[in-house]
């Protein structure tokens, strides 16, 4: 049966709103977790009869940028796994794989005990935080990293401390790709400074050839 005329571009154009709209989301819930939905409607340049025809109410919008933001992590895990890797690059490569997915989806933690409730972040972020520990666990075996606290806690403070600093980052009061705070991250799990700058140069060139190669 033919296609109506009109169905592929008015379906092509939904998609576009929906996308506008979950972007426009990431970054006005990020300035402002309050934000209303008609807000959201207007700084995406649609009316609010679009943007309720894709998400009936916040709690739908939220919950499709968590799926989004599971997927991001999701991805940004698999990406960042080196079996063979030392501890010490394998922290770097995660922290590098993490800036910019934490960077887009750092909102969900604000709004976490609020709309999205704390099981479901920490669902969101289970895989990450697995990952995490398995390196820092890895790490306090061969000696690089500190083994005065549990892997899991030295991980969590690592994760904390990232948060810290990328919203240091959004406020404007500290400028980073994800590389100084790559760094940091090591300097804080016990790698020394020199050989935590080394280590972050040489993943971050390593991954740079293989992000240039998407465009």
């Amino acid at each position: 049966m033919p296609q109506p005329v009109g169905r592929v571009p008015q379906r092509r154009n939904a998609r576009s709103n929906r996308a506008r709209i979950l972007a426009t989301a990431r970054q006005e819930l990020g300035r402002n977790p309050d934000t209303t939905l008609e807000e959201l409607a207007r700084a995406s340049g649609v009316v609010r009869r679009t943007l309720f025809g894709h998400f009936p109410g916040r709690a739908a919008l939220l919950e499709a940028l968590a799926e989004e933001a599971a997927e991001a992590l999701q991805g940004a895990v698999a990406g960042a796994a080196e079996a063979t890797e030392p501890a010490e690059r394998a922290l770097a490569r995660f922290s590098l794989a993490m800036w910019p997915v934490g960077d887009r989806y750092r909102m969900l933690l604000a709004l976490a005990q609020r709309d999205l409730g704390v099981e479901r972040v920490a669902e969101i972020l289970r895989p990450a935080r697995v990952r995490a520990t398995a390196v820092v666990e890895q790490g306090q075996r061969d000696g690089v990293f500190h083994s005065h606290l549990p892997p899991a806690v030295l991980s969590a403070a690592l994760e904390a401390m990232a948060l810290a600093l990328l919203e240091e980052v959004n406020t404007g009061a500290l400028e980073d790709d994800g590389t100084r705070v790559a760094v940091t991250t090591l300097i804080a799990a016990g790698v020394p400074e020199k050989r935590a700058r080394v280590v972050v140069e040489e993943v971050a060139a390593s991954v740079a050839p293989e992000a240039g190669g998407d465009g």
